[in-house]
């Protein structure tokens, strides 16, 4: 990775922390992967982009809480206890007439792992959105342009809403504008994927249910972001959530309903790849990665 690079993924990180709190958080860099697997008829593809060292300093994670709180929960997952690290991950589906991709990181290594499954930027025919945060937009623009040229951005009006609103990614907003073609929340955003309205993180937060045959895979977006932490104890303030409250409430609700139902999810943030299912575990939750992407 060039300096230069590596300096415009440090501003974009500073983007994504900046207002709301938390101290800078460390971007070591990453080789670019790609994991695999079938869901129904449709090749799902999961890209990794970047990675996330947050300190547990109680400026992230359990606002409300002590470090040390924070550090028993990390302590008895078997994780570091002074530091929490976050993925930063991308989702491709790919059927026999489209290519889409779930998010588009920060733009690290997110183009390399594409590569690794054998697309190519301009072969992208769609591109659903979960949020405006940078670490799920700064993938849409490279030097100042379009980074997958021939594909329509989907986001739900009120992110787009929100979104341009944001003076911190006024750049982004400026050269995606064109391509922007938002829904409204829980509509079907294209065949076999349905829009899931999730709030409290940003305004117009969605996930995405991807369905084929009897197979679904639910993308929760920032629902959940540390498979310790958000599991153990959901109801516990996390600094990027806009309406805390809202969002807190959400995520119980959300992982409550996984944990009954067993449907397989993506979670970004996990740890690479990001697939498995939710368990419950006493009076919280816990992570089950899956062995399918390979």
């Amino acid at each position: 990775m060039t300096r230069i690079k590596f300096a415009a993924m440090m501003a974009m990180t500073a983007l994504i922390v900046g207002h709301q709190g938390p101290a800078m958080a460390q971007m070591p860099a990453q080789q670019p992967d790609a994991k695999s697997f079938k869901l129904g008829k449709l090749d799902i593809v999961v890209l990794h982009d970047a990675q996330f060292v947050k300190p547990n300093d109680g400026k992230t994670f359990g606002l409300d809480h002590s470090p040390a709180e924070v550090a028993d929960l990390l302590k008895a997952a078997g994780a570091a206890t002074d530091t929490i690290t976050l993925s930063v991950d991308a989702l491709l589906v790919k059927s026999d007439k489209r290519v889409i991709l779930i998010d588009t990181g920060v733009g690290g290594a997110l183009q390399d792992s594409l590569a690794k499954a054998g697309v190519k930027p301009g072969d992208v025919t769609e591109i659903l959105i979960t949020h405006s945060h940078p670490d799920h937009i700064g993938g849409l623009v490279k030097e100042g342009k379009l980074a997958f040229p021939n594909a329509a951005i989907r986001m739900s009006k009120t992110e787009w809403d929100f979104a341009k609103a944001n003076k911190d990614i006024a750049d982004i907003v400026k050269v995606i504008a064109d391509q922007v073609k938002p829904f409204e929340t829980g509509s079907e955003v294209e065949p076999g994927i349905m829009s899931v309205g999730l709030s409290g993180h940003t305004p117009g937060h969605v996930g995405y249910q991807i369905k084929s045959g009897n197979e679904k895979l639910f993308d929760i977006g920032d629902t959940a972001h540390s498979s310790i932490i958000s599991l153990a104890r959901p109801d516990w303030a996390v600094a990027f959530d806009g309406d805390k409250p809202e969002a807190e409430q959400n995520r119980a609700k959300t992982l409550g309903v996984l944990a009954k139902n067993h449907e397989m999810i993506f979670a970004p943030h996990f740890p690479f790849p990001g697939v498995g299912h939710i368990e419950a575990d006493a009076d919280h939750f816990k992570w089950v990665p899956s062995d399918e992407p390979r």
